[in-house]
């Protein structure tokens, strides 16, 4: 089993902090794939991230109000290129963890046949604002979700396969603009599924310190607003993961500090789901050899 970190970079087709995502990623590497969908491929100048781009057949045009496609090119490469991927986590450039590897690699465990997802019924005025064209649509689909998610691989094949059954819906609420902050929630409830996943906050984000009417606080001075800000965000949201948004010049010894810390809750988990994984591969190898060894002996001698 295995968690595919799905990014959407754009602008100058960077991660905001490289670094501290490649030294968060290394102790679970075992547990983790990561994909990269892009505007300009001559843009990025990173070797990591060009090592994990989509091709560039796979990779859909966007912009701010129309990025679903993205997303679903994302799920799609993802989904098909490995089967081991049963979590996909949807993030942008400007995301960076702010849990421990340890705490990430127990929470995968624990909730790796879960979606994530923050949702609630839209809160804006449908008959004034346009995004997802919601007006267009029966009152029950008036949903919204937060942009960045945690989906389990049987709610993205829900997710790829709505558009082909549903594609006069899914058009509609796409041509609305900022689709991607209600179509997952609409797909899900659609398929009776939406009750089923754990209704929590994945990525965490400022709204109280916008920094435009249509954007989170920017965490760049990393100031005590900014500390206290992630620290009671994590203790309030036990299922919180990541930090939107985050300026490339926000201190990183600050967000080390924040992935370093170890609760007593996760100190043994590289021990106890290290022994779990490779238990199930044993398990897994023991009963194919088995199958062989039987069906072997119960064909006929030539």
């Amino acid at each position: 089993m295995k968690a595919a970190l799905c990014f959407l970079i754009s602008y100058d087709h960077s991660l905001n902090k490289e670094t501290l995502w490649k030294e968060w990623i290394e102790p679970n590497k075992d547990i983790i794939n990561i994909y990269f969908h892009y505007k300009d491929y001559l843009k990025i100048k990173s070797p990591w991230i060009k090592k994990h781009a989509l091709p560039f057949l796979t990779i859909q045009s966007t912009s701010y109000f129309h990025v679903v496609p993205a997303y679903l090119a994302l799920m799609s490469f993802a989904q098909k290129q490995s089967r081991e991927n049963v979590w996909f986590i949807m993030l942008t450039e400007s995301c960076v963890p702010i849990i421990s590897p340890h705490r990430f690699r127990r929470l995968f465990f624990e909730n790796h046949a879960k979606s994530i997802v923050n949702w609630k019924q839209a809160w804006w005025n449908i008959d004034l604002v346009k995004r997802a064209n919601l007006r267009c649509i029966k009152l029950e689909y008036h949903l919204a979700n937060d942009p960045y998610f945690i989906l389990k691989r049987e709610d993205v094949s829900r997710c790829l396969e709505f558009p082909i059954y549903n594609n006069r819906l899914f058009k509609v609420i796409c041509d609305g603009g900022v689709a991607n902050e209600s179509i997952f929630a609409i797909i899900l409830y659609s398929y009776k599924q939406l009750d089923y996943v754990v209704r929590a906050a994945t990525h965490a984000a400022d709204w109280k310190r916008t920094s435009s009417p249509t954007s989170p606080h920017v965490f760049l001075k990393g100031d005590e607003q900014d500390i206290l800000f992630i620290r009671d965000f994590l203790l309030e949201n036990k299922y919180t993961m990541f930090l939107r948004k985050v300026h490339p010049n926000f201190p990183d010894d600050i967000l080390r500090k924040f992935v370093s810390n170890l609760l007593p809750e996760d100190a043994n988990s590289f021990n106890i789901y290290w022994k779990i994984k490779h238990k199930l591969c044993f398990l897994v190898s023991f009963f194919l050899l088995f199958y062989i060894f039987v069906l072997n002996s119960t064909l006929p001698y030539s």
